[in-house]
């Protein structure tokens, strides 16, 4: 039997190697949220502790029922992706989308939720998330504006409560393409945007409690600065292009010279994967990419789609570990040193 001082010894020994090269560090893997929940922090870590050595793959999943994009890609790779996006777009389906993103966790993959809200008072959907709407009146108490905006962000609060109790962290994607000027958000330039953003994350994070977010800001092909809300509201850093299969390097630099070395950074929408031959190898480190639905997963050569899929720095569905036994802080450290 082993000497409770030798035992003690092993013990800080071990906790220091696990420090050293654990991938760990907290500086590197604290979330804006203070009170993050467990489920939102494990995540993180994971998602941390792959920067630089894998991507994620992802694939926004449509819910028209014109195209199964998940069984598609079966089909086609044998494989799933390890992310699947969802969209608070239609009201009517938004309760089926809390259910895919709760059984998409449940089955060991990663959900993101994004959102074209309609302009407030202008009503819900795509056509609508494009009309311009004076943002100031959203602020202005007893205005039809004011009244739509509030009342549409509690609904949304409510949809992602029900996860929260489910304990699923979500890779919450609100405001995307924020500096184009085709969304009624990015219409009026960075100033109004970041009062949108600030006023969101407050207001989910401070008053509604939901600890389960994990907060994706989503820039164009063309990252500003000028219209970053500060690191205080943000977790992960994104941008998206549509176009050939290139690794991206400059779009990636541009948001790594914008959010820094602390936050991972996503390719959150694209019409092709970037090719993981060259992806990492040329230094875009994105934590993830998601090819966007219907006839744009449909046009990749299947052949590349099948290469990209089995590639070792690829993370399929599959492939994604039990997040909370290896990251949870229940079974971080002392699990794997026993186990």
């Amino acid at each position: 039997m082993m000497k409770p001082v030798l035992l003690i010894k092993l013990l800080i020994s071990s906790l220091a190697l696990f420090i050293t090269i654990g991938g760990y560090a907290q500086e590197n893997t604290e979330l804006s949220n203070a009170k993050a929940s467990d489920q939102a922090k494990a995540l993180y870590k994971y998602l941390q502790d792959m920067r630089g050595k894998k991507i994620l793959s992802g694939q926004m999943v449509s819910n028209f029922g014109r195209f199964d994009e998940l069984k598609y890609i079966k089909e086609v790779t044998g494989k799933q992706p390890a992310l699947r996006g969802m969209d608070f777009i239609d009201s009517a389906k938004n309760k089926e989308e809390v259910k895919f993103a709760k059984e998409w966790w449940v089955k060991g993959g990663i959900p993101t939720i994004m959102w074209h809200w309609g302009a407030p008072g202008k009503g819900g959907g795509y056509t609508n998330s494009q009309k311009p709407v004076d943002i100031d009146r959203c602020f202005e108490e007893g205005t039809p504006e004011y009244k739509a905006f509030w009342a549409e962000l509690d609904r949304k609060a409510k949809l992602l409560k029900k996860l929260k109790r489910a304990r699923v962290p979500v890779l919450w994607r609100p405001f995307h393409e924020l500096n184009g000027n085709w969304f009624w958000w990015g219409k009026q330039g960075p100033e109004k945007f970041k009062r949108l953003w600030t006023t969101m994350y407050n207001y989910y994070v401070k008053k509604k409690k939901l600890n389960n977010l994990i907060w994706v800001l989503c820039y164009t092909g063309k990252p500003d600065s000028a219209w970053y809300p500060g690191s205080q509201y943000v977790d992960i850093a994104s941008a998206d292009t549509y176009g050939n299969n290139s690794p991206h390097l400059e779009m990636y630099n541009k948001v790594h010279d914008i959010a820094g070395d602390k936050m991972p950074i996503a390719f959150h929408e694209c019409g092709t994967p970037p090719n993981p031959d060259k992806t990492l190898a040329d230094g875009a480190q994105w934590s993830w990419w998601m090819v966007w639905h219907t006839s744009h997963i449909a046009k990749v050569d299947k052949d590349y789609l099948k290469h990209v899929y089995s590639h070792e720095q690829v993370v399929t569905l599959d492939e994604v570990p039990d997040i909370m036994r290896l990251y949870g802080t229940r079974h971080s450290f002392f699990y794997r040193l026993f186990h």
